[in-house]
């Protein structure tokens, strides 16, 4: 098997409360990353209850994938949002990953994949919700392939601003 280096990504994708905030991390099977994959799955918090991603009840993404939650659920709502749009807005990532080859379909089964998904408690807008997460999932798992300082960075780093805060001069 080739050589595989944990990948890292973000991405941030759509505005106000359907907005979708992710963080991957895709290592293999055996590594670093299975122990936090277990940790997170075996340790659940009031709120945040790490669980598996389907594409359909039964059928698990592979790589198998990982969804943790970074907003507390907060109510019923919020938690059919979460585990229902959100969650299938990763599982449709992931394939979307696999579809363009930024997943390597051979390597795959011998990975493993975390997703740290933020769904704001005031989301209003499931199928918003799904197509954010489905975007930003892909674009973090893009990023991870091909992270590396550029002149963007560099350059956003002398004004840098999110979405909560933007320093003023």
């Amino acid at each position: 098997m080739a050589e595989f280096v944990t990948q890292f990504g973000e991405a941030y994708a759509g505005t106000g409360v359907n907005a979708a905030h992710l963080n991957t991390v895709l290592g293999l099977k055996g590594g670093p990353v299975e122990s936090a994959w277990v940790t997170a799955l075996a340790t659940p918090r009031e709120g945040h209850v790490g669980f598996v991603v389907v594409a359909a009840p039964n059928v698990p993404l592979v790589p198998m994938t990982l969804f943790v939650n970074k907003a507390t659920v907060t109510s019923d709502r919020h938690a059919a949002t979460t585990w229902g749009a959100g969650q299938l807005g990763v599982a449709s990532g992931v394939t979307d990953a696999l579809h363009e080859g930024v997943i390597d379909r051979q390597l795959a089964s011998s990975l493993l994949l975390i997703t740290a998904v933020w769904i704001d408690p005031m989301a209003d807008d499931d199928d918003e919700v799904y197509r954010n997460n489905r975007q930003a999932t892909l674009d973090s798992l893009r990023r991870g392939v091909h992270l590396e300082v550029t002149d963007e960075l560099l350059e956003r780093g002398r004004a840098p601003f999110n979405g909560y805060f933007r320093p003023q001069a």
